[in-house]
């Protein structure tokens, strides 16, 4: 479960950093001792979490981006960012 609503604005915390490897073609998010490697799709939603757009933002941009519901969109963002938040490489 998550306490993120429409008004969270998600931020990748100091010492998190989102990084695409040319090398290898793939997004990593970078943190103290840990590395994940996130598709393009998590990548784009990351490049949205600058702590200035709330949740409610995102999930608009993401919806003109990808002409999709944002009812659909928003559950599988705030899961995937819930898992993330759960990881502590993401403040909200």
């Amino acid at each position: 479960m998550t306490d993120m609503d429409s008004r969270s604005r998600p931020r990748l915390p100091r010492g998190v950093k989102l990084r695409h490897d040319d090398v290898r073609g793939r997004w990593t998010l970078l943190a103290p001792e840990r590395i994940f490697e996130v598709d393009a799709t998590a990548a784009t939603v990351l490049q949205l979490c600058d702590g200035e757009r709330d949740l409610a933002a995102i999930v608009a941009e993401l919806g003109r981006r990808y002409n999709a519901p944002e009812a659909v969109i928003e559950k599988d963002v705030v899961a995937m960012l819930g898992d993330l938040k759960a990881k502590r490489v993401l403040e909200t």
